[in-house]
């Protein structure tokens, strides 16, 4: 199965992924950035963001982007690709409440999108009112079976007596908001147009009311679920995610009938936000497909304050916004209706005006002459340019808006650049805070990191590590917070502890682990090299689960079974996953060589060089074991000299003299320098 699923295919339904190097890159999905820093490995068949530090395979990512339980992300992967699963009862520790509580209201609600579309298709009243309002829109099979459109029957008990017919958990339908607490239909009289996440799966409904009714609402929506998030969700979304790579633009529109009718006219690269302001989460949803946005609503007053809403939120997320206004009197529905596919698009593309152009012409219009609204317009402007954060874009704005304001360069851009040295300042204080909150999260009680077990496996790349700890305990309290500054300085601290070298052993283990070594005396594989070379002092591994990595990868070649990395990086043990994906996808690792220019002519490229890399962090660890060793036994000399205990002290000094000279041993074989 995870053989099978490609992982840049899967992963490529949700971000625009582009070459690099060996891999491939694209704006990470699970949190908010500009520089893409998620990466892609179709060789490995993994992903890894060092932004945020989620990885894993497509499996994971699945569970991560569609909040699937993993027989969820299972079933959609062997859907996907054609494969038949055999459905096993046994109990699975993957089966947590959560995620069984999730699957169970994913069912639920796939059951009311088919209900809802069997009552449009088959019930008289939903064939009289419903499919005849569809129709009448021009609407053809294809596309009511396309967006899952349905109807809601009149009757506020025939959904909730059909469930229960069919043995559905009424609470659920009351979780999803299909019944009220009472007990009745949500909707009811209502044609039914269903909200889809990216994968498609039916997450809310919404429903519009045919018949005068002052009383009652136009549209009636789903409520908030565990399943669904209307800040985060934008309707058309799963069908329009093609089209909208292929076309390189995002239309935006307002409601549901839009989206469709523009569908079925051929203009399939559009979404709306279903009445509800733009949000930073549905722009950063359009950014994974596209860079391009035009918002495109209806002439009137109330269409442009909408279509402003949310704007400067675009400018922020560098998306290239532009806005274009219908005619008077006209919505996306009925202008293509008028005009058709051709005309629609060419009338776009000639009135569509970027949105810093768009706004200075309105309010040009509006301020004339009077010199108080135009000293309010050029703050309103400063203001959204400054949230541009592409330099050269936000000099052109700056010149652009100086010709058409009258106002000299100097003085937008001082005001600009004020504005964004405020930013960076609250940027700052945020990330200073947030960092403060997360080093007493990661401290206990008495002032000591947790141990790396007790650190969540969805915890940033820079949570602390036990490396961390060992500077702490030691005493060197400035130098783990001066390491804390940069990558780089983190990374020389961390080089620092004893836990660098496990991590160091356990990474050629799972990266090199099967390879052969040629020896005289027989071959072995790098693993067993390794363990045969540290198993004297394994028991001293301060992180436990690169013990257990070790000694398993041991276990299995002594079995005859395999230790490729991707058996590591697909282990069924979370933790153990995490930690071969990171360091597999290690933005130092070989891989990315590549990818950064570094290019070798004389000497073999470093993961075919992996016994001098195995002698190398060998040689490390023991020379650091060594040295904690013998830290602990002068303590113990001490003691024995000051209790006058001299057999003791004649013991100790021995095996100190003994750890002294391998140590040095090591250090002069292996050019390591003494400390």
């Amino acid at each position: 199965m995870i053989a099978a699923a490609r992982v840049e295919e899967v992963v490529g339904d949700f971000v625009t992924l582009k070459r690099a190097g060996s891999g491939m890159k694209g704006l990470c999905p699970f949190h908010d950035e500009k520089t893409a820093s998620f990466n892609v490995s179709p060789a490995k068949n993994i992903y890894k963001c060092f932004g945020c530090g989620k990885g894993g395979n497509s499996i994971q990512f699945l569970m991560e982007v569609e909040k699937m339980s993993f027989v969820e992300a299972i079933r959609s992967l062997a859907s996907r690709y054609g494969i038949e699963l055999e459905e096993s009862t046994d109990n699975n520790e993957d089966y947590e409440e959560e995620k069984k509580h999730k699957e169970s209201l994913a069912i639920v609600n796939q059951f009311a999108e088919k209900y809802f579309s069997d009552k449009l298709k088959e019930h008289p009243e939903g064939k009289s009112i419903g499919l005849s309002y569809f129709r009448e829109r021009g609407y053809r099979e294809s596309i009511i079976e396309k967006f899952g459109l349905g109807y809601a029957l009149k009757d506020r008990s025939d959904l909730k007596q059909q469930a229960t017919l069919s043995q559905y958990n009424l609470e659920y339908l009351q979780e999803l908001g299909l019944i009220t607490q009472k007990g009745n239909d949500f909707f009811n009289g209502r044609v039914m147009f269903t909200i889809h996440n990216l994968s498609g799966k039916p997450i809310a409904f919404a429903g519009r009311i045919l018949e005068t009714n002052k009383k009652a609402p136009k549209y009636l929506n789903s409520p908030e679920s565990v399943l669904y998030n209307k800040s985060k969700t934008l309707y058309g979304m799963f069908q329009a995610k093609t089209a909208l790579r292929k076309e390189n633009n995002c239309i935006l529109v307002e409601g549901y009938t839009d989206v469709i009718s523009l569908h079925q006219n051929g203009i399939e690269n559009v979404v709306a936000s279903s009445g509800t302001a733009l949000t930073k989460e549905q722009l950063l949803l359009i950014k994974r497909f596209t860079d391009n946005l035009t918002i495109l609503y209806d002439g009137d007053s109330a269409g442009i304050k909408a279509a402003m809403r949310g704007m400067d939120l675009a400018l922020e997320q560098d998306l290239n916004a532009r806005i274009a206004l219908l005619p008077n009197g006209d919505d996306p529905d009925s202008y293509v209706k008028k005009v058709g596919h051709e005309k629609f698009n060419q009338y776009i593309s000639e009135n569509a005006k970027d949105f810093i152009l768009f706004k200075l012409d309105l309010y040009l219009e509006d301020a004339k002459d009077d010199p108080i609204k135009k000293s309010a317009i050029i703050k309103e402007i400063v203001e959204s340019i400054a949230k541009i954060s592409d330099t050269i874009k936000r000099s052109a704005y700056i010149q652009k808006a100086s010709s058409l304001l009258g106002t000299r360069e100097e003085i937008l851009n001082n005001a600009a650049n004020k504005i964004i040295r405020e930013k960076i300042r609250r940027q700052k204080k945020t990330r200073e805070r947030e960092q403060r909150q997360k080093e007493n999260k990661n401290f206990n009680a008495v002032g000591f990191p947790h141990s790396d077990s007790d650190i969540s496996n969805d915890a940033p790349i820079d949570a602390p590590w036990p490396a961390e700890q060992t500077l702490y305990e030691a005493g060197e309290e400035e130098k783990y917070y001066q390491s804390k500054e940069s990558t780089s300085k983190k990374q020389a601290a961390l080089e620092t502890g004893d836990v660098y070298q496990e991590k160091d052993l356990v990474r050629i283990v799972i990266t090199n682990g099967s390879d052969i070594i040629k020896d005289p005396e027989g071959n072995v594989t790098v693993a067993e090299y390794i363990y045969s070379n540290i198993v004297d002092v394994i028991e001293y591994f301060d992180n436990e689960i690169y013990k257990e990595i070790i000694l398993e990868a041991i276990d299995r070649v002594e079995k005859g079974e395999s230790i490729a990395s991707s058996y590591f990086s697909n282990h069924p043990d979370s933790s153990k996953q995490k930690i071969a994906i990171d360091l597999m996808s290690s933005p130092h690792s070989y891989a990315a060589w590549d990818e950064k220019g570094v290019h070798l002519v004389n000497q073999p490229f470093p993961e075919k060089n992996y016994l001098d890399d195995s002698f190398q962090a060998i040689a490390r660890f023991k020379y650091r074991k060594a040295k904690r060793i013998m830290e602990s036994l002068e303590v113990k000399i001490r003691e024995a000299s000051e209790n006058d205990d001299q057999e003791k002290l004649k013991q100790l000094l021995l095996a100190y003299k003994q750890l002294q000279a391998e140590k040095i041993r090591i250090a002069e074989h292996r050019g390591i320098v003494i400390g």
